[in-house]
Parts: structure tokens; C-alpha cells; sequence
């Protein structure tokens, strides 16, 4: 039997997470991901107005609140029967943009660019660019203060870890850039958003944010300073990274996993919605010479709680879920329950989407010698940043156009009413993956809700077949030579850029004992 290690928790992602390993030979022989906290949104939304589902579920999150929102939204489209106006959806697609935008640029910055540099070698920088040396003196000096947080500590630095003083130098300048950088993007969300976080605008039918011309030009010009920032320093960076220090771990695909991706499908570029940026699809078991992708079918999914703190029942579908835990289930491991897409796992997020696409910049970089894993994921969201970026600009002509067409809509009144029972599923690409909401209404209240998240899909636990999660295979295999150092798992599982809810923590009034109650 190898030698059992666990990560807990992972940090540098949002939410909690625990991760087990089992090393064999200097190699992950098995993996168990746990999501160590349970959502209660779901039962909290039964009983409530359709209406408030939206604005109640973008809590679920404080980085990917808008998703939930618009996602929440697009349900009740479906069971309102509204028809969202081109306006509408423009005025979508700009706040959603946004979010990408600034949560691609903050995932490679603040969350992974750590585990690829050796950040104690700005102290041996001999140059003599004043910013740089600004730099190099506030790490010196934190370091002699003994204050590094966040920079440190990290895991021991190895042989994929850039130690050149002139590139860690340059990689940690543009760590704090991207801090101001993601912060402008936020603030262009909050343009049509309303405010941000959590959006206000994006309801059932549509907006609620009427734009005017000074609204398109300051988010336009937000927008030219973002594009410069992701065109001329994030994927020069990743390109570098991925295709010099990390070229090899990019030849051997360390965490590729089941080779499964999915995609719903997001950002309409037509009022017909038929042309989109990330198009839907599905591919089961890939091979990079011959990529077949399959029509999605919502009917295909699947829930399973075998090994999830929820009460034993049969897999089923979002539209009949349930949340009923049980904090004593027999070999449950995990608040996350384990999705299936015709009984088989699947990975979502940017590398599902590009594949999904064929996107030619990324296929190309697959010819080059980049396998599905750890380096294709950071490739892939830097790709589709840029892809997002493009298609802001032309939303904006063609918000500006549509503005002076008589007629203008930006929602559909229409259908605001509850309905007296009704049914609807909203399906987006969160910046992290697949994203979906269920909801019954009956007499005009919620009767169910169900999500999906996109860490669901990718950090569930095994199924009924004892199949592996996305996470748990991606680690299958993963090099880990010294167990006290297993940077290279962590670098698994924050590729795919986890985002799990906060545990809540209660206080006994009489003993002041601080009680995790863990919530989903």
C-alpha cells in the first residue's frame, strides 16, 4: 500500500476543499476529492417568488455571482415563456463579458502563477528598471518583516519553478498589475450590471439597466485598457510559461483525466442565438486527431449520491433532485454530489469549450506537442479571454446600432407574472464550466430549484460504477517525489479553477464554541 497524503485545505482557490492522495512509486496511485461544505440555497429558495430566484442564487458566490444570476434568469425565461429582446441580450452578454474578463486574469495571476515561480528570487534582480527595483524592495522588505502573506508560503520551489530574478521580477509586476486590472473589470460589469458584485439588472425577460451612449463609451474604454493588459502581458505570459518551463509537463499532459468535456454553450452573437462565442456539444473520450463532438441533451443528466453526505437514493435528474443530508452516509466522502452526462463523467470549463469549438489557435497549439492537462487549461483560458474581448467591441456597435432603432427593447414586460405552475432549465458557461438551474413553479412559487455548478461536475466524488471524479482522474498518474512537497497535485486541481461556497461557522451562545456547519 502507498503512502496516503491530504491537502486540507486547498488554498488559493474559493471555498474549501480537501484533497487525498495515495502515492505509489513517486506517482498519485488514487485521489478522493471532498468538498468539505453543503449548499442550502436550494431549500431556502422553496416557497419564494420565482422572481427572487436570481438575485438570491448570485450569492451562492462572491467571484461568480453573475453567472448564477443570468443563469437563474435564463430558467425563468424558459418557464415564464419570455422572450428576451436583442437589447436584452446585449446588455447580457456586455455584463457577462465583464465577468470573464476580469476572473480569467485574476485565476492566472493571484491563484496559480505561484506554483510556476520561485518567488524569493526577486532578491538577486541586478537590474535597474525603477519599477522593478520598487518591486524587489517590497518583497526584500517583507521578507524581513516576516510578513509575505500572499505571496508565501507556498509549496517548495522545483524543477518546474522559473527562478531567473529577471523573469520572476516581471511575473510578480504583473501580479500586482492584474490586481487593478481585474478591479476595472468589475467596474465595467457594474455598468450595466447596476452594481457589482451581484448584479441588480439581469431578471427574468431581460434588463433592467436602460444604456445611454455615455454607458457604451466608458465601458469601451475600460474595455481598450483590458485588451491591452490581456494582449500585451497575460498571454504573452502564459505562452511563454506554457510553451518554455512548462512545455514539458504540457508534452505529457500531467492532469488530463477522463478526456470527457462539456459545454452548454454561451454568448449569443445573433438575435437568432444560433451563432455563439462558445458553441454547446459534447465529446466522449477525445482524440485530438479526429475531434467528434455530439449534440447536447439536457435529458442526459444525471445526479448521484452514492458517496455524498446526502440521503442513498437512485441517480437522478436535476428536474427531481434532492437535497436531504446525511452526515452519516456509509463511505460518503464529500457535500459535492457526482453529475453524469449519459452515466459518464465529464470535464467543463475553458479547455472543454475550446475543444468543443475546435478552436483553431488551440488546436494549434495541440500540434505543437500541448496535451489536455494542467498547461492546456491555462492556454485555453487565456485563449477564450481574448475571444471574449473581441466579441465586447462588437456588442457594443451593436448595442449603439440597436439603440436608435425605434422600438428598442431591452425586456420582455410580457411575461413578468409568475405563472400559475410552469417548468424551466437556464443553462450558461460560467467562466469556470458548465452552469445549469432547474425550477418548478407551482401556484406561482417555487416548488424545486436545482444547480449545477461547474465545480460539481469537476470536483464530484465517484458514482454508482466507483468512477472517478474529473479531479480524482486528473491526478491519476501525476508525478509527487517527495510527499512532503506535492506541489504538482495542487497544480492538478487549481488548472481547473475550483470555486466551491463558503462553510458557515455558528457560536454556541453558552460555551462561545465555534461549530462548523457545513452548507453547499
Amino acid at each position: 500500500m502507498g503512502k496516503k497524503i491530504v491537502i486540507d485545505p486547498i488554498t488559493r482557490i474559493e471555498g474549501h476543499l480537501k484533497i487525498e492522495v495515495e502515492i505509489e512509486n513517486g506517482k498519485v496511485k488514487d485521489a478522493w476529492s471532498s468538498g468539505t461544505m453543503a449548499r442550502g440555497f436550494e431549500a431556502l429558495l422553496k416557497g419564494k417568488d420565482p422572481r427572487d430566484a436570481p438575485f438570491v442564487t448570485s450569492r451562492v458566490c462572491g467571484v461568480c455571482y453573475s453567472v448564477h444570476q443570468i443563469t437563474s434568469a435564463r430558467a425563468l425565461d424558459a418557464a415564464f415563456g419570455a422572450e428576451v429582446p436583442w437589447g436584452g441580450t446585449l446588455l447580457r452578454n456586455l455584463a457577462m463579458g465583464a465577468q470573464y474578463i476580469y476572473d480569467h486574469v485574476l485565476h492566472f495571476y493571484q491563484l496559480s502563477v505561484l506554483d510556476y515561480i520561485d518567488i524569493m528570487a526577486v532578491a538577486n534582480y541586478k537590474g535597474k528598471d525603477k519599477g522593478l527595483l520598487a518591486v524587489k524592495d517590497k518583497i526584500v522588505g517583507l521578507v524581513k518583516a516576516n510578513d509575505t502573506f500572499p505571496l508565501t508560503p507556498q509549496y517548495k520551489p522545483d524543477e518546474f519553478c522559473v527562478n531567473d530574478p529577471d523573469i520572476v521580477i516581471s511575473a510578480v509586476k504583473h501580479y500586482i498589475d492584474a490586481l487593478s486590472i481585474h478591479a476595472k473589470a468589475r467596474n465595467m460589469g457594474a455598468i450595466f450590471g447596476g452594481r457589482t458584485p451581484h448584479y441588480q439588472s439581469i431578471v427574468v425577460g431581460g434588463c433592467t439597466q436602460y444604456p445611454d451612449i455615455n454607458m457604451v463609451a466608458r465601458f469601451r474604454t475600460m474595455l481598450d485598457e483590458q485588451a491591452k493588459f490581456i494582449n500585451e502581458v497575460y498571454i504573452p505570459d502564459v505562452l511563454y510559461f506554457g510553451t518554455g518551463p512548462l512545455f514539458p509537463l504540457a508534452k505529457m499532459g500531467m492532469g488530463g483525466g477522463h478526456y470527457n468535456y462539456l459545454s452548454y454553450g454561451a454568448f449569443e452573437k445573433d438575435p437568432a442565438g444560433k451563432d455563439l462565442v462558445f458553441p454547446p456539444g459534447v465529446i466522449i473520450g477525445l482524440d485530438p486527431n479526429n475531434i467528434r463532438v455530439q449534440s447536447f441533451n439536457q435529458k442526459k443528466i444525471t445526479e448521484s449520491v452514492k458517496y455524498a453526505w446526502y440521503k442513498k437514493d437512485k441517480p437522478r435528474h436535476p428536474y427531481k433532485g434532492k437535497q436531504e443530508f446525511d452526515l452519516d452516509g456509509e463511505k460518503a466522502y464529500s457535500f459535492v454530489k457526482a453529475p453524469r452526462y449519459r452515466g459518464k463523467p465529464m470535464e467543463v470549463g475553458p479547455l472543454a469549450r475550446m475543444l468543443v469549438a475546435k478552436n483553431p489557435t488551440f488546436l494549434g497549439l495541440v500540434k505543437q506537442g500541448v496535451k489536455p492537462g494542467v498547461v492546456a487549461r491555462h492556454a485555453a483560458r487565456a485563449i477564450e479571454t481574448k475571444l471574449v474581448v473581441d466579441a465586447c467591441y462588437k456588442w457594443c456597435d451593436d448595442l449603439l446600432a440597436a439603440m436608435t432603432k425605434p422600438g428598442f427593447k431591452i425586456h420582455d414586460s410580457q411575461h413578468w407574472e409568475p405563472p400559475k405552475k410552469g417548468i424551466g432549465a437556464g443553462f450558461y458557461e460560467a467562466p469556470r464550466g458548465a452552469l445549469g438551474h432547474w425550477v418548478k413553479i407551482k401556484n406561482k412559487k417555487i416548488d424545486n430549484y436545482q444547480m449545477v455548478v461547474p465545480s460539481t461536475w469537476n470536483a464530484s466524488p465517484r458514482d454508482e460504477k466507483k468512477v472517478r471524479g474529473p479531479y480524482e482522474e486528473a491526478l491519476m498518474g501525476v508525478p509527487v517525489p517527495d510527499p512532503d512537497n506535492p506541489i504538482n497535485v495542487v497544480r492538478v486541481i487549481r488548472s481547473f479553477d475550483p470555486c466551491l461556497a463558503c462553510a458557515i461557522h455558528l457560536i454556541d451562545p453558552k460555551t462561545n464554541e465555534i461549530r462548523k456547519f457545513i452548507v453547499e
